[in-house]
């Protein structure tokens, strides 16, 4: 029988909850997305996506495919019916850090990153154009669960969000989760300026981790389907991401650049970020996250 590791922390917060997964069934051909936030987990999952239906033919809405189990959007007896129901290949988005889920090693896991400091900016964004009344509505019954309430309003202060990041959204602790595991067979390590660099590379590789055949013929159209402005244009119509956002898919997917960093972050705010990854990452581990595995000249192994 293949091996389970279970939790052995919690992940919890309005937003998100990682005990949501206790009721979840695995199959042993599951796809987990397991990234932090704004670090590349919509542009995983649409590549998943267009590697598992090469001609285009995906059914039905990007989001109902590919599901995040721990999202407090919906009741949690829905998403799992939902993915009981769901009778191709599933791959499923989550947050929580590696030591916070049930691991299944027959299965597949990706892990994307991104220099901390781009993924600040980009929750920065984020947390900007989220709509008060939906974080209004997580935090009702926050409280009442134990979780972490996230509140309805930022006025901009980056030392305020810089303090809810590191705690909630780091990809710093989320990595530090996985790092370990990194020689494991089930897992794949993905970083954010790679796929920038050579999208259609990256993708091939992880279709041979996933053991997905894509015909030759139709790779350049798989691939053109995975680029960032052709991924915001698909999202566009997304009556979900304007329920979330304010300007939905345009404040959604924002700009997908990397540095803007340096001409927001103070010193001090710098010296904090040093000492966050410095506290918790390997020498090996803080160099991959900064720049990938391209401009490194080396994998996670």
């Amino acid at each position: 029988m293949a091996e389970i590791r279970f939790p052995t922390r919690e992940h919890r917060r309005s937003i998100e909850d990682s005990l949501r997964w206790q009721g979840f069934q695995h199959r042993c051909d599951d796809i987990f997305i397991s990234t932090p936030p704004k670090s590349g987990t919509t542009w995983m999952q649409g590549i998943v996506g267009s590697l598992l239906w090469p001609a285009g033919s995906a059914p039905g809405d990007r989001y109902d495919r590919s599901p995040w189990i721990d999202a407090r959007f919906s009741p949690v007896e829905q998403v799992l019916a939902h993915l009981d129901a769901q009778e191709h290949r599933r791959f499923i988005k989550t947050h929580s850090p590696a030591d916070c889920v049930p691991i299944f090693e027959e299965c597949k896991y990706i892990t994307v990153y991104r220099d901390g400091r781009d993924a600040l900016m980009s929750w920065a964004n984020h947390r900007a154009a989220m709509r008060p009344e939906l974080i209004e509505f997580l935090n009702s019954t926050a409280t009442a669960e134990g979780l972490r309430q996230l509140p309805a309003d930022w006025d901009g202060d980056m030392d305020e969000l810089f303090e809810q990041w590191s705690i909630d959204c780091s990809p710093i602790v989320h990595l530090a989760s996985w790092w370990p595991l990194r020689h494991e067979s089930f897992v794949c390590f993905v970083h954010y300026n790679d796929l920038k660099a050579d999208l259609s590379g990256e993708m091939r590789r992880i279709a041979e981790f996933l053991e997905i055949e894509v015909p030759e013929d139709l790779w350049p159209e798989v691939v053109d389907r995975c680029g960032l402005t052709q991924m915001r244009a698909a999202a566009n119509d997304n009556d979900r991401l304007h329920m979330v956002f304010n300007g939905g898919a345009e404040s959604f997917f924002h700009k997908g650049t990397n540095g803007r960093w340096r001409d927001t972050l103070t010193s001090d705010q710098l010296q904090r970020y040093d000492a966050l990854v410095a506290d918790g990452l390997s020498d090996d581990a803080a160099r991959w996250l900064e720049t990938g595995s391209l401009a490194a000249g080396t994998r996670p192994h």
